[in-house]
């Protein structure tokens, strides 16, 4: 049996990882010649890798990790349930305690009528089902030609084949035949970008109306469902303008359209509500949900769903499910972690402390001459990069050339925060401190710093024509 711990060098477990392990979303020869960070331990806010180095996650992972890391209840009760009953599918007229009590807190917990959970290993199987279920639901109601699906362009909605169709990003479906039949995309709701010489409210209702336009072209007899995110996380943390949803869900409304909510990022308090849906007073027929749900410290996943769908869904045999759909020991650690964010006014503690002090240390970068605007809802949020603040430029290199060598400073700078095209994006864990977030602003700033010194070298601070 082969084992490996943490302190053999680092050099040698570059080496190994070089050579057996494949990443997500990367050139992996790349990688190999730059050689991987290898993180070994964490606590609260803070990654600590082989070289000693303590790094400030301002990305909480994969905007997962709301509790911070390293809490010992957590691993307490996976130990528990690992003891009691480590595994028992949900299959064949079978349940279980955890999976039972998770179900009940999440429709406790969801708005309105979202009373009903169907459970998954991830926010990519989650809006999985979701695509097969509401093809099954319209099929069921003697409408299956209703099998259309429409998104947004930059949305993300994971990786699998029916998820990463369902997500708008175009260097997904490049590879592997995506997106598959019958997903559709229109505009995103990023006035920034793409707002040109309109005010957001006229932004915010003209992408909303590419929905009707999309709708009637398809015929609305055909159309099943609209999915969206309440806020585009790995879009770049794109806050639509006040005027998007309500008129989206006028939209869906008018036109007999069920409405997915995708909150597998912006659930769990990650927007200064138990959902985004609440923050943007979105009434959705499904919720997706993942990552918050255990804090990243357990795969899961599910759908919310609401009675009406529920009702024609529990009448028929869904042929859909799987091997870890509510997995006992993902439910128990899910169960736990909501119980702390009860327990610590976790929802206090975002609006009250933390989102005021990130709303502070992101309004003093606006001054620096690469920053164009700073966006936040909640504790996520972007940092919009431009060679022009007044005309908001994209800059003349390729696009995502300066957000990545701002990203490289902040790495240089033991500070994660990712780069979307030219925007830097942040979701911390929910449970930094005021300290924290100026240890965060004073990172952040010497990358800016450091990137606006290179751009200046390489003479790279031109707008694009």
């Amino acid at each position: 049996m082969s084992t490996i711990s943490n302190h053999l060098p680092t050099a040698e477990l570059q080496a190994l990882d070089a050579a057996h392990h494949m990443h997500p979303f990367t050139t992996n020869d790349d990688l190999t010649a730059k050689g991987v960070r290898v993180i070994a331990r964490a606590k609260g806010v803070y990654l600590t890798d082989t070289d000693g180095n303590e790094i400030l996650d301002a990305m909480a992972g994969l905007w997962c990790v709301n509790l911070g890391y390293g809490r010992p209840e957590m691993g307490q009760v996976a130990a528990r349930q690992m003891n009691e009953l480590p595994y028992y599918n949900t299959f064949f007229q079978t349940t279980h305690v955890p999976g039972i009590a998770l179900a009940k807190e999440l429709a406790d917990l969801a708005p309105g009528d979202l009373n009903h959970v169907f459970f998954a290993g991830s926010g990519s199987e989650a809006n999985d089902t979701n695509l097969r279920m509401v093809r099954t639901y319209w099929a069921e109601l003697g409408k299956p030609e209703k099998s259309h699906v429409i998104s947004r362009k930059n949305a993300y909605h994971g990786s699998s084949m029916g998820s990463g169709s369902l997500g708008g990003m175009t260097y997904i479906h490049e590879q592997g035949g995506m997106p598959i039949p019958g997903i559709h995309h229109i505009g995103q709701p990023d006035w920034w970008s793409e707002g040109g010489d309109m005010t957001r409210e006229d932004f915010g209702l003209a992408r909303a109306r590419e929905l009707e336009e999309k709708i009637l072209e398809l015929g609305a007899e055909n159309v099943a469902a609209f999915i969206g995110e309440p806020v585009q996380g790995a879009g770049g943390v794109i806050i639509p303008p006040s005027t998007y949803w309500p008129e989206i869900q006028r939209i869906c409304r008018k036109h007999d359209v069920l409405l997915i909510a995708d909150e597998v990022i912006c659930g769990f308090g990650r927007t200064g509500n138990w959902f985004g849906a609440q923050t943007f007073d979105i009434i959705p027929d499904i919720m997706t949900v993942a990552k918050g749900l255990s804090s990243g410290y357990a795969p899961i996943g599910a759908s919310i769903v609401n009675d009406k769908v529920a009702k024609v869904i529990n009448a028929c045999e869904f042929s859909h499910g799987y091997t870890y759909s509510g997995h006992p020991v993902c439910a128990a650690v899910a169960l736990e972690n909501l119980r702390i964010m009860h327990e610590e006014n976790m929802l206090d503690h975002i609006r009250n402390v933390a989102a005021p002090a990130l709303q502070n240390a992101l309004s003093a970068l606006e001054d620096h001459p690469l920053v164009g605007e700073t966006a936040r809802s909640g504790m996520m949020a972007s940092i919009a990069l431009t060679p022009h603040k007044e005309s908001r430029a994209a800059f003349a290199s390729p696009k995502g050339d300066v957000g990545y060598m701002c990203r490289e400073h902040c790495f240089a700078n033991n500070l994660v925060m990712r780069h979307v095209g030219d925007r830097m994006v942040i979701s911390p864990p929910l449970v930094i401190t005021p300290e924290e977030i100026e240890v965060f602003a004073t990172r952040a700033r010497k990358a800016l710093d450091a990137t606006y010194a290179d751009l200046k070298d390489k003479d790279m601070l031109k707008a694009a024509s």
